[in-house]
């Protein structure tokens, strides 16, 4: 296996692409297309991608009719290896679809494309160089939104322009638009390179490419998401160690506007329900202080075996006591091999494992493993703590802060340093998956995670954590609760914000009922909700 360039958080400025053109490929790339509807646009996508640079013998494209009535059909104009399958009745959907074709693709590379878009004569090229380089990619290209009327222009006209490097003569580009956010994100975070821990967010399906194996760890789009798959399925790509790349020179145009840009309020409405379950970075939609969520932002893990149920109990509930409650808590010991005599239960072997398991054996955010796995994906954080330590109130969140913060791969938390070092350690998932893509034989990981995110140290008294010995066991009604006060200060502010909206249509409605003429018309009871809002 050859050896992976070193690309530090998501600094891809350390990769060199080859001029278009000017290289020889060897990977082989499969284009997604989930359709439904449309044949006329579906023929301009394959008619442009029938004209591209890159070697047809390196490129297939797999087309996924997800259930059109009338069926789709392949035109005339496609690439030489093209196929078209259909999804099942019971499996429809935009994530099935692509599912089912991603199930049948054979490249190095899976570039996800959407069924309306024309691409310019090197997209696919543009693309590709960049997966040359590294084996842990996921490359967004630039889109445009175009005005578009059914048979303006012809597949034919499509392929002849795109043929001839001429895409930009088949629409009005004065009038194009581009993906605004995209655009904004890239203006600010230089090109992603500084984006960090948000750089998975412009992984949009609809002109994206990722490495075959590493969308295969990270697994297929979630069905269980109607829209906001394509961010959740770069967020776990994220999780496995991928780096985010913005290449400009991959371009396509969008024919018609998308359904963020025709319904963009109704899109973020829904999406705000359903997508933060998944992403634990959605920090800014996951504040109640006490909500559980389906993938936790840290997973806390407890060595059980071997330590006295008192040492457990004490750092456990430190934990689920503190401000930080969007937790997972694993109890690693023997847990299958423990028995119970149900006669002198006092007598039992391994008693102590017994009483903590039976301790949260109701408790959703406790669960119970034969062995730490080794990840910890999709959860971002994984805190590994010796039983016998207690956290404080904000300590996880204090420490998950310092990591976030300034990017740290790895924190190490020294909580005795009498005889040896004994310590806590928050690792940051992403991390530790780019450090074990990128490690030489031999190469310790911490060495290789130092390498990519960087690893700290902190002093654990100062961050709050006491030998069992030493601390108060959590007692309700005596400890403060930051997170809590937190929201009752976001909520009052809100409260105060509506309350001032409500105030000032109060008094218009009142100005109006004196003076009708003085007042402009509202647009009726829609206006009034949204202005609410």
């Amino acid at each position: 296996m050859r050896r992976q360039p070193r690309i530090r958080h998501n600094d891809y400025g350390v990769l060199e692409p080859p001029e278009p053109g000017a290289w020889e490929p060897r990977l082989s790339v499969s284009v997604v297309i989930a359709a439904y509807g449309h044949q006329d646009k579906l023929d301009l996508t394959l008619a442009a991608l029938a004209a591209q640079s890159y070697p047809g013998h390196l490129m297939e494209v797999v087309v996924v009719d997800d259930g059109t009535a009338p069926a789709l059909r392949l035109p005339e104009i496609v690439p030489e290896n093209t196929r078209l399958v259909t999804t099942e009745p019971g499996s429809r959907g935009r994530s099935n679809a692509r599912n089912a074709a991603l199930a049948l693709a054979d490249g190095d590379v899976i570039h996800w494309l959407d069924a309306d878009m024309v691409t310019f004569h090197d997209e696919v090229e543009a693309h590709m160089r960049w997966h040359h380089l590294a084996d842990y990619l996921v490359v967004m290209g630039y889109v445009r939104y175009v005005d578009y009327e059914r048979g303006t222009p012809t597949a034919a006209q499509v392929h002849a322009a795109v043929a001839a490097r001429a895409t930009e003569t088949l629409f009005d580009e004065a009038a194009s638009e581009p993906h605004a956010w995209i655009v904004d994100l890239a203006e600010r975070t230089d090109g992603l390179r500084t984006a960090g821990d948000s750089a998975y967010r412009v992984h949009v399906t609809n002109a994206a490419s990722v490495n075959a194996r590493l969308l295969r760890e990270a697994g297929p789009l979630d069905t269980r998401l109607v829209l906001g798959e394509d961010s959740e399925l770069g967020y776990r790509l994220a999780q496995c160690g991928a780096a985010f790349v913005l290449a400009p020179e991959a371009r396509s145009r969008h024919l018609g506007h998308s359904m963020m840009m025709r319904d963009g309020e109704q899109v973020r409405r829904y999406n705000q329900v359903f997508v933060p379950d998944h992403i634990p970075h959605m920090r800014w939609l996951r504040t109640h202080p006490r909500r559980q969520w389906l993938v936790p932002y840290v997973e806390v893990v407890v060595e059980a075996a071997g330590a006295s149920y008192e040492d457990v109990r004490a750092t456990v509930d430190g934990f689920l006591a503190g401000s930080l409650n969007d937790i997972q808590v694993t109890l690693a010991g023997p847990w299958d091999s423990l028995r119970e005599d149900r006669r002198n239960p006092l007598d039992s072997p391994q008693l102590d494992l017994l009483l903590v398991r039976g301790l949260y054996r109701g408790d959703p955010r406790v669960r119970y493993v034969e062995e730490v796995p080794a990840t910890a994906a999709p959860v971002p954080y994984r805190m590994l703590c010796p039983a016998g330590w207690v956290p404080g109130p904000e300590t996880l969140r204090r420490l998950v802060d310092e990591a976030a913060g300034h990017g740290h791969g790895l924190v190490s938390v020294a909580l005795d340093e009498t005889d040896e070092v004994i310590a806590a350690r928050l690792e940051h998932t992403g991390a530790f998956a780019r450090a074990a893509l990128v490690r030489e034989e031999g190469e310790p990981l911490d060495a290789a995670v130092h390498e990519v995110h960087g690893t700290h140290w902190l002093d654990g008294r100062t961050f709050g954590f006491l030998p069992a010995a030493e601390a108060e066991p959590p007692k309700r009604g005596k400890i403060e609760d930051p997170a809590l006060k937190r929201e009752v200060t976001r909520l009052r502010a809100e409260n105060a914000r509506l309350a001032e909206q409500v105030a000032a249509l109060t008094r218009e409605a009142a100005a109006r009922d004196e003076d009708p003429a003085s007042v402009p018309r509202q647009r009726g009871p829609r206006s009034l909700l949204r202005r609410l809002r």
